[in-house]
């Protein structure tokens, strides 16, 4: 029987820019290094370094994996824009019915209320997938661009073994 320690998923998905900064300041509050594996559901090398996270996550507990589909996302928010807009467009029609007489200016084009995760791999200055990235209080530290699985190991060892060092 698993504890309920074991049961929790040991790599969130993050689908959004709130959930990405709830994360992050989760894990600066509790000094905690993240591990970001950005992905797309269209390439393979990301889908094949998913088992290889999974079990990362596993090996260190005292670090964040994060796992961030940027295509998938913006699929979601992109209709969540049209949506917006439809919306926004009854509501001007609307308002225009029953203030004829009043100016009344309707923002079609806004993202203003759309929260994506393309800008958090911008901020990560992600430009392939996959891409991991090791991020202390919010900031890139490591990059690894492709699927390598010694290197990214490597890089996770060297910085959890220095984030040891400075506590001890």
């Amino acid at each position: 029987m698993e504890t309920a320690e074991e049961q929790k998923p040991r790599v969130v998905v993050i689908d959004s820019l709130q959930s990405w900064e709830f994360y992050v300041n989760q894990a600066s509050t509790q000094n905690s290094p993240i591990v970001v594996h950005f992905t797309a559901s269209w390439c393979m090398p990301s889908v094949a370094m998913n088992p290889f996270f999974e079990e990362l996550a596993s090996t260190y507990p005292d670090v964040l994996f994060l796992t961030v589909d940027v295509d998938e996302v913006m699929v979601i928010n992109l209709l969540l824009l049209l949506f917006i807009n439809l919306s926004n467009l009854i509501l001007c029609f609307a308002l225009i019915c029953l203030l004829p007489n009043t100016m009344i200016i309707c923002d079609m084009y806004s993202t203003k209320s759309t929260w994506t995760v393309t800008e958090v791999a911008k901020r990560m200055d992600v430009k392939a997938m996959p891409t991991f990235v090791v991020v202390k209080d919010g900031a890139p530290l490591e990059k690894v661009v492709g699927a390598n699985p010694e290197e990214i190991k490597k890089r996770i060892d060297t910085f959890v073994q220095s984030i040891r060092d400075s506590v001890a």
